[in-house]
C-alpha cells in the first residue's frame, strides 16, 4: 500500500509500505520509528493509505490517525520474521545516510554472527496502525463518469456513506 505522511513543515512524502494486518481496529504495517516515516508521524499522526489496482480501475484511500501498536504485538510480528530480516532490522538505522553498501553488510554479518538466531527487537522498531475516519472506494469507467463512494465517521462511531462526483 502507499503510504503518505506530512513532516513539521508541512511537506508530504508518501511510500509504498507492507500492509501486515486489516482488522476492526484499522491497518497495521511496521518500520522504524526513527525513519522518515517515523519522524513524521512522531510530529503528526495522521496519514492517509492508497491501494490501486490498475488492471482493475480500482483504488481505495483511507485517511485517519495513526498510532504505535504494543510492545507485544511489535515482539510477535518481529519474532515471525525472516531471521535475515530481523538482522537487517537491527543492523539498519533506515533513512539515515550510510557510505556504502559494504558498511551495511558488514554490521548486518556482525549482527548475524553475535546474535545468531536470538536476535533482539530494536527499541526504535515496531508497527503503527492507521484508525480510519475517512474511506474512499473509486471504480474507474471508460466513461470517465468514474464511481465513488465515501464513508466518513461521525462522532458517534458511525460511517456516513456519500456518492461523489467524478
Amino acid at each position: 500500500m502507499s503510504l503518505a505522511t506530512v513532516s513539521e513543515q508541512g511537506r508530504p512524502s508518501s511510500r509504498i509500505v507492507l500492509l501486515k494486518e486489516l482488522d476492526h481496529r484499522g491497518m497495521t504495517w511496521f518500520t522504524h520509528y526513527t525513519s522518515k516515516k517515523g519522524e513524521d508521524l512522531g510530529k503528526n499522526p495522521y496519514a492517509a493509505l492508497l491501494f490501486f489496482w490498475s488492471e482493475l480501475e480500482r483504488q481505495v484511500r483511507i485517511e485517519g490517525r495513526v498510532e504505535k501498536v504494543s510492545e507485544a504485538e511489535n515482539d510477535a510480528y518481529f519474532n515471525s520474521r525472516p531471521l535475515a530480516s530481523r538482522h537487517g532490522a537491527l543492523a539498519s538505522q533506515q533513512s539515515k545516510i550510510i557510505a556504502n553498501r559494504t558498511l551495511l553488510e558488514e554490521r548486518a554479518e556482525k549482527i548475524s554472527a553475535q546474535y545468531g538466531e536470538q536476535v533482539p527487537r530494536p527499541a526504535s522498531w515496531g508497527g503503527y496502525r492507521l484508525l480510519p475516519n475517512y474511506i474512499e472506494f473509486w471504480q474507474g469507467r471508460s466513461s470517465r463518469l468514474h464511481d465513488r463512494i465515501a464513508y466518513t465517521k461521525n462522532e458517534q462511531g458511525g460511517w456516513l456513506r456519500e456518492r461523489l462526483q467524478p
